[in-house]
């Protein structure tokens, strides 16, 4: 019966067989901790190998932009055959640290690096038929660059007793910035208990508002690259003096009115009493009026005999006098 041989020296053999055929493994190290750069500066990607440089020596370089898998890298630059490729967005600012990299020095050099940099970096040797492991080693890298200016915005009821929140937020900003408030100004301080702050997402809730919350608000984005802050003012709003003030303003406004209404009441009288008794026109009609016709009858009527009448009465002083004259001549 054939005896197998013990684990012990199988484990020998294999180590054996390790030593004796070199360069059956290409190992690729990268710093664990991710790395950064402040934006506008020459980041250096380091990566080193281990491995027998042969004729069929490559390495690669490659980007991942965040959040997608690492099959959707994009090429940075090659180096084959003895010549360097860069290739991709990234060619004109992308070079090695050491040119040729046969030296196990396979750096990446990036200059004046921008925001959109931020992202996983692939570093890939290739040497057949060293195919043991992948090759391959994973950077994290975040482009560094102080907060941009956050805005700033309120909503909620901005009267005594209500509850406001006020909100704040950066846009850029590497790393992400942390956020305060501060009140602004002269006014009392307010209370602990009524105002409450969330550094991660930039709210400041104020609640049991009162006169002394009114004022300016600054908002403060900070991280390790610099700050930047906006402001606004909160107006806060007493509604029991509105009401109030609003009651008053109608009480003033009917007393003006009747004032008003007072004054050309009276105004009205006396002008007419000012005004002349009014007579009766001639298209008015009376209980003894007369139709026309009959009025100018009368008339003529009345005429024609007082003219008799005067006749007759100097015809009688005519004849009266006559008399009297012959006797006296």
């Amino acid at each position: 019966m054939t005896a197998f041989p013990g684990p012990f020296l199988c484990g020998a053999l294999l180590g054996f067989t390790t030593i004796i055929v070199p360069g059956l493994a290409v190992e690729v190290k990268v710093p664990a901790e991710p790395l950064s750069a402040p934006v506008g500066t020459t980041a250096e990607l380091i990566c080193s190998y281990s491995t027998s440089v042969g004729d069929n020596f490559a390495l690669e370089w490659s980007f991942v932009p965040p959040g997608k898998p690492i099959s959707l890298s994009h090429p940075i630059l090659y180096f084959t055959n003895g010549h360097l490729y860069p290739v991709g967005s990234k060619a004109k600012r992308a070079s090695l640290l050491q040119n040729p990299p046969t030296g196990g020095v396979a750096t990446l050099k990036l200059s004046e690096v921008h925001p959109s940099d931020t992202g996983t970096y692939l570093c890939q040797v290739n040497n057949p038929p060293d195919f043991y492991t992948n090759g391959m080693g994973l950077i994290n890298f975040t482009v560094l660059m102080p907060p941009s200016r956050p805005s700033c915005s309120q909503s909620g009821q901005t009267s005594v007793g209500g509850s406001v929140a006020l909100q704040c937020s950066s846009s850029k900003g590497a790393p992400k910035p942390v956020y305060s408030w501060l009140h602004l100004g002269s006014s009392p301080t307010l209370s602990p208990g009524s105002m409450m702050q969330d550094e991660v997402t930039g709210q400041l809730i104020l609640t049991n508002l009162s006169l002394a919350s009114s004022g300016t608000y600054r908002c403060v984005a900070t991280n390790q690259l610099g700050s930047a802050f906006c402001e606004l003012t909160l107006s806060v709003n007493d509604i029991s003096k509105g009401r109030v003030a609003g009651a008053l303003t109608g009480v003033l406004l009917s007393v003006l009115f009747l004032s008003v209404a007072a004054f050309c009441l009276i105004r009205f009288w006396k002008e007419r009493k000012k005004r002349p008794k009014e007579t009766y026109g001639g298209s008015e009609l009376r209980e003894d009026a007369m139709a026309p016709c009959i009025s100018e009858q009368m008339s003529s009527k009345e005429d024609a005999s007082s003219g008799f009448q005067e006749r007759t009465t100097s015809a009688s002083t005519v004849l009266t006098t006559r008399p009297k004259l012959s006797m006296a001549v």
